[in-house]
């Protein structure tokens, strides 16, 4: 548990993965690359202007990592999580996730591919205001096509995780904001994402309850090796994560421990 009054430093997590290689015995392997973009551009037409709200940024994300995208607003970090989730495609660049090419998809297969691969919580949790907790979480599988008792487990296990399967049957009105965030961290995992794109998770939140919400995280990534990339603006949630990516001005000016 984080007991101090501000958000604890964590321990940088290796991103490797062990095996045995015959009579070698035990070693490590570098974790697969679940998500990479080269030289990715994004400009924007202001009536004569063209904005460069991304200008040519690289980065790569293995799995099981936890990273913060850090900066000030208009730095960029928005855009870059937009691209990174297939919600907007960029300028110019490249783009690969889990495996594959991104850039040339229409936009059903950038649709199907963020129902496969991605997992995302927001600020404002966007929920259904009159749906209950487990037909929230379901969505995401009712979209894959996932029918039955399997959809309604998977749900119940998501919830299980974010330790809300007592509240399955309550509509976010009758939630916490806390509550309400678990609720969207569960639909956000219930299709076992290659990676969770996290936007201002705790900025919603008073500072308890962010501080709950960020242990949640922690346990996540550390039980279940979940590969998350928060992008924030306090300085607080970016110390608990042992890689910071900060931008300025489109451009990457720190990527490290």
């Amino acid at each position: 548990m984080i007991t101090t009054t501000e958000y604890a430093p964590a321990a940088a997590v290796p991103v490797t993965t062990a095996h045995t290689n015959g009579s070698h015995g035990a070693s490590s392997v570098p974790a697969r690359v679940v998500m990479r973009i080269e030289d990715v551009r994004k400009n924007y037409q202001m009536g004569e202007t063209v904005v460069r709200a991304l200008d040519g940024v690289s980065m790569s994300v293995r799995s099981g990592e936890l990273l913060s995208i850090m900066g000030p607003s208009g730095s960029g970090k928005s855009t870059l999580m937009a691209i990174i989730g297939c919600l907007d495609s960029p300028t110019t660049g490249r783009y690969w996730l889990d495996g594959d090419y991104v850039e040339n998809m229409n936009e059903n297969q950038l649709a199907a591919m963020r129902g496969r691969k991605l997992g995302f919580v927001f600020q404002q949790f966007n929920l259904l205001s009159r749906t209950p907790a487990l037909e929230n979480v379901m969505l995401p599988l009712t979209y894959a096509g996932v029918r039955g008792k399997e959809k309604k487990d998977r749900a119940m296990h998501a919830l299980e995780l974010v330790g809300l399967a007592d509240r399955s049957h309550h509509r976010p009105n009758e939630l916490s904001g806390g509550q309400q965030q678990r609720v969207a961290i569960a639909r956000a995992l219930v299709n076992d994402p290659a990676i969770l794109l996290a936007d201002e998770p705790t900025g919603a939140l008073d500072s308890r309850t962010g501080k709950e919400i960020m242990e949640l995280f922690l346990n996540l990534h550390q039980t279940r090796g979940l590969t998350l990339c928060l992008v924030t603006h306090d300085p607080k949630v970016g110390a608990l994560t042992p890689r910071v990516v900060r931008l300025v001005d489109g451009l990457i000016v720190e990527d490290g421990a």
